[in-house]
């Protein structure tokens, strides 16, 4: 779970904690997160932590394990900072976020389990969304499969009207997903290695990338300013009073 940012935005500096321990609902980003993947034992569960990292090491505890990101260089970076710690495994990894606390677990069991039918050496969460501008697009082939990712500034107006977006999440083999990320460059405006970049990486390797599709686009919502966070608030509460 990549939880090392420091959201600027949601004025984190002001309130001395990293962007996944604002609350939402009463309750840290991050603690939602990991309760949707709560069926999975937390000595399994690695957090990326950067900025303010002992606030969420104190929060959470030693049970589960941490890896440090040494500098925000980009999600591509954050997950290579756990390659040591992944080294020799040879199952399944799932990526996920701290500030996206929306995914309903039976999502992300799905996606692991359709993951695991396929073979794919990647298979990536996307989501349908016509509200969504901001997301990268799902560009699939003349026979419906993975081609590419492109971020919302570089499409085409024909790329942009998609409504099939990356949501980020994705799950890979272990071996397959560490091979690949020392092949990213940071050869972009903001000089960060992108993690959305590893799907295309691996096609042009041979490797199989299949997708997994949801149509709930409250799911695909991400924390970034306080008006995010109090939309996605607002929708917790909706989920809470309709339990």
């Amino acid at each position: 779970i990549l939880a090392a940012g420091m959201g600027k935005r949601l004025g984190s500096a002001e309130h001395d904690l990293p962007k996944v321990m604002h609350l939402a609902n009463g309750r840290p980003l991050l603690d939602i997160a990991l309760e949707t993947v709560g069926f999975i034992d937390k000595k399994d569960i690695y957090i990326v932590v950067g900025y303010k990292k002992e606030v969420i090491m104190d929060y959470f505890g030693p049970e589960y394990n941490y890896c440090v990101q040494k500098a925000q260089r980009g999600t591509g970076d954050a997950v290579r900072s756990a390659s040591e710690a992944f080294s020799g495994y040879d199952g399944d990894v799932i990526v996920t976020f701290g500030d996206m606390p929306l995914f309903r677990r039976e999502s992300v069991q799905a996606l692991i389990e359709q993951h695991r039918r396929s073979g794919a050496d990647c298979t990536i969460m996307s989501g349908i969304s016509e509200s969504i501008k901001t997301y990268g697009r799902i560009i699939r082939d003349g026979k419906g499969d993975f081609l590419r990712i492109v971020e919302a500034r570089d499409c085409t107006p024909e790329e942009y009207a998609v409504t099939e977006v990356n949501s980020g999440v994705a799950v890979y083999k272990s071996r397959s997903l560490f091979d690949v990320l020392p092949c990213l460059d940071n050869n972009n405006a903001q000089g960060e290695y992108y993690l959305t970049d590893v799907p295309s990486l691996m096609k042009e390797r041979g490797m199989k990338v299949g997708l997994y599709t949801i149509f709930d686009g409250d799911e695909l919502l991400g924390v970034n300013t306080p008006e995010e966070l109090a939309a996605v608030e607002k929708i917790l509460q909706n989920r809470s009073v309709s339990v």
